[in-house]
């Protein structure tokens, strides 16, 4: 689809699935068991290869299955919103985060528009920035829900 058309579908309120939006970033396909990598190397490989798609799946797998949140704190760069393995964690962890970890993602996940249009995310494609966008404000908004019902202000 090309930009003109995102663009005029996203002005006339159309939203993709969060299904939808969640194969175009890890990729719709799963064959083979992708190898155990460090958590920040498939945070930056974008592409829709078979390699890359494997290495976003073993990024998430790793955060999502480790004891320790380290990674809530740990800087985001425009790639860790482009291939979307960050804030799927969030969206992913969203029941075992404290409330000021709640807090730091649905900040993250509400900035993750402004970075990916910004000077940051020139590199990349208009299908990229649309699928970190959409995911960062479906995420944004879970988180904020999750808060909401677990968390006391004050």
């Amino acid at each position: 689809m090309t930009f003109q058309r995102n663009e005029a579908r996203h002005r006339r309120g159309y939203r993709a699935g969060p299904a939808l939006v969640l194969a175009g970033i890890l990729g719709a396909c799963s064959g083979n068991t992708p190898p155990d990598i460090a958590y920040g190397k498939g945070m930056s490989c974008l592409d829709d290869s078979a390699h890359c798609i494997s290495q976003r799946k073993a990024a998430l797998r790793n955060i999502v299955t480790r004891s320790d949140r380290h990674w809530v704190r740990d800087p985001a760069s425009v790639q860790s919103y482009a291939s979307g393995v960050r804030l799927f964690a969030f969206k992913t962890k969203k029941k075992e985060l404290t409330c000021n970890e709640l807090q730091i993602g649905r900040k993250e996940a509400e900035g993750a528009a402004r970075v990916l249009r910004g000077p940051e995310g020139r590199s990349l494609s208009p299908a990229q920035i649309s699928r970190g966008v959409i995911l960062g404000e479906e995420v944004s908004r879970e988180l904020a829900r999750e808060h909401k019902r677990r968390c006391r202000r004050g």
